[in-house]
């Protein structure tokens, strides 16, 4: 079968790859499988050397690989360019603190001497989405390459292109050729690779569905996983809230990546009293943004990456407005060509709507009235997800007291937008998966922690 990638912005056809066959695919397994083998040995300093490589490679090439992900994703290019940035960080970021972060843990035991030693695992399966094609691998790559294992991916079907780039820049950067590979093929192709007896973890970030796939294939073959799946982060404004920052922080976190990410706010709680002035701030700042072209640098969003996509997240508006939900902004397809659609507004979003039931990938902003700080509590953990969260209110710690112990997710921030970083953990509960990435948790995850006990 052939893997088609397709400008979202023209729908016209960028480029066909072959898929690998079954033996191609068992044949780049066992070489990175042998390449473990040395790789494994080598010493912190060699592999930062490399891990430091390409995060010059990156950023040299940030332009470029901006302008193919607006190509195969539809990605507006200044979003592109920091993406490449930061994959350069998380590069730079193992490779600076790697060794410390896997430092031998001396244990005191009845032992003459005892400690943990942290090693490498194996071959590493990535599977991979579209959203952020970069930054999603990278942020599993780097820690996982400095902790020694070897790495295939395993992309979205449609950025093979990214997928290919990736690989370029490891090699570009003096890895070893099999230390980190991309597997050309389509998710139906996924269980047989995970069979392989040279795979010993993987790890997912996408929809709830694949996540549950994998882990069942997985759980058979008794493999470690890192699932990191959807998210409906809710952002909770109270009374007390600077509205005006506000609003700029919600709107931002809305259409970042055209809306199409998994932490982005979703579901925006708003305390009755301050509601309406929300209301016209917000709609007032999604509607000055700008659709259009990624390639364009006025550009503010871009089309949804497929057709398909956008088509869904209309349905869930409509469905949402059949039920109630008032319409502010948007909320119809535009004409021309591209999976385009335009930033929207809904209030008055309750229970029993998609708007509020389900995850809303695209530029879509959903508003629900609470009563009090008690009410939003409850409706911001009224979801199957559990991904981010945030809370603004002019009383911080107030504000630190409602994100420590009352919003279930993995990460909750107060009177800013949720990101991810490097230094700190990232991942969800619920339906939003389980492990972690980034920080010294996630360069743990794909490893063997081992116990030495010397008598």
């Amino acid at each position: 079968m052939a893997i088609q990638t397709v400008n979202p912005t023209t729908g016209e056809t960028i480029r066909t790859y072959e898929e690998m066959t079954p033996r191609e695919i068992d044949e780049i397994i066992s070489s990175c499988h042998q390449t473990l083998l040395d790789w494994r040995r080598t010493s912190f300093s060699e592999r930062s050397a490399f891990m430091k490589n390409a995060a010059e490679v990156l950023r040299a090439r940030s332009g470029e690989f901006a302008r193919l992900m607006a190509l195969e994703m539809g990605k507006i290019l200044r979003e592109g360019r920091a993406e490449a940035e930061k994959c350069a960080w998380v590069c730079d970021y193992y490779a600076e603190n790697a060794e410390a972060f896997l430092e031998p843990e001396v244990i005191q035991t009845d032992a003459a001497r005892s400690f943990v030693m942290f090693q490498p695992l194996g071959v590493v399966l990535a599977v991979m989405p579209w959203n952020f094609p970069f930054w999603q691998v990278f942020r599993f790559a780097a820690p996982a390459l400095m902790a020694g294992n070897v790495g295939v991916l395993k992309h979205a079907s449609n950025v093979p292109g990214c997928a290919l780039a990736i690989e370029e820049v490891f090699r570009q950067a003096g890895f070893p050729e099999h230390a980190f590979r991309t597997l050309l093929v389509g998710g139906p192709r996924v269980d047989p690779i995970i069979e392989n007896p040279c795979v010993r973890a993987v790890t997912l970030t996408g929809s709830a569905p694949a996540g549950r796939a994998v882990a069942r294939k997985s759980g058979e073959m008794l493999k470690k996983t890192v699932l990191e799946l959807g998210g409906s982060d809710p952002y909770v404004i109270l009374e007390d809230a600077d509205l005006e920052q506000a609003a700029t922080a919600c709107v931002t976190s809305r259409i970042i990546n055209a809306g199409q990410s998994c932490i982005a706010a979703k579901r925006f709680v708003v305390v009755e009293p301050i509601r309406e002035r929300f209301e016209r701030l917000f709609v007032e700042q999604m509607r000055a943004k700008r659709m259009g072209d990624p390639l364009d640098e006025k550009t503010d969003i871009g089309p949804q990456a497929r057709r398909d996509l956008r088509d869904e997240l209309h349905r869930q508006v409509a469905e949402s407005v059949d039920c109630g939900a008032r319409c502010l902004l948007g909320g119809e397809i535009p004409e021309g060509k591209g999976a385009f659609y335009p930033p929207t507004v809904l209030a008055d979003v309750r229970k029993g709507m998609p708007a509020y039931d389900e995850e809303l990938f695209g530029p879509v902003a959903a508003i629900i009235p609470a009563q009090d700080e008690q009410d939003a509590a409850r409706i911001a953990n009224d979801t199957v997800f559990g991904l981010g969260a945030a809370v603004f209110t002019a009383d911080t710690a107030r504000g630190e007291r409602i994100a420590a112990t009352e919003l279930e997710a993995g990460a909750c921030f107060v009177n800013t937008f949720v990101r991810s970083d490097p230094r700190l953990p990232f991942g969800g509960v619920k339906e939003s998966g389980y492990g972690r990435e980034l920080s010294h948790y996630g360069i743990k995850e794909f490893v063997n922690i081992k116990t030495v006990y010397v008598k």
